[in-house]
């Protein structure tokens, strides 16, 4: 599969453009600055192109710019991604003394993408760190991904499973998104405070 990844020169995208290397998809790192894409993608061993450029003729492109630039990133896009499925597994967080927040707003920001795009947008990976994408062995926890295309889901959750030793589990409807980039606050908390990496994994599931 062909699968690109806008924004992909941050920490997340490189760490995931490594791992979908590494399970044989086809990956093209997209950056709005073509050679800075092109010199981490070289790095990666994957292809590196402009943004606009990387979308083109993909099978599903993963949206990983930071989350303040994911609805202007998107809307720059919308006629090169045209029926792509999108998959957004950025977070908008707030943060104050007390720790990191989910956003204010009553919509996730992958339903707020969804009404950008044209394509089907899923949401997920939320739980997925950098840093233990990034690390020798895959890490010890599930993904979630949540759409409400069946058919598109499907085909991301297959993506997902090679990512992790865990398991790639369907978390529902988009709306589920609300929830899962919520649990990306509790995550940051929970490394802060036990200074760790944390992971889920969900139990009693067959």
């Amino acid at each position: 599969m062909r699968i690109a990844i806008v924004g992909g020169t941050g920490p997340f995208g490189s760490a995931l453009a490594t791992r979908l290397r590494e399970a044989d998809h086809d990956v093209v790192l997209g950056s709005r600055d073509a050679s800075r894409a092109a010199s981490t993608a070289a790095e990666l061993g994957v292809e590196g192109a402009t943004n606009e450029i990387a979308v083109h003729a993909a099978d599903l492109v993963v949206l990983a710019t930071k989350a303040d630039a994911a609805l202007e990133t998107a809307r720059e896009l919308r006629d090169a991604i045209g029926s792509t499925p999108v998959l957004s597994v950025a977070s908008e967080l707030r943060f104050a003394p007390s720790g990191a927040l989910p956003t204010l707003d009553a919509a996730s920001l992958a339903e707020r993408l969804q009404a950008e795009l044209a394509c089907p947008v899923l949401a997920g990976l939320h739980s997925l760190a950098a840093s233990t994408l990034s690390s020798a062995e895959p890490p010890d926890e599930d993904a979630f991904v949540c759409g409400d295309d069946l058919e598109v889901k499907n085909l991301v959750l297959g993506v997902a499973d090679g990512l992790t030793s865990g398991r790639a589990l369907d978390a529902g409807p988009l709306a589920s998104a609300r929830a899962l980039e919520g649990m990306t606050a509790v995550i940051v908390n929970l490394n802060k405070r036990y200074r760790g990496h944390a992971g889920i994994r969900v139990t009693g599931l067959s």
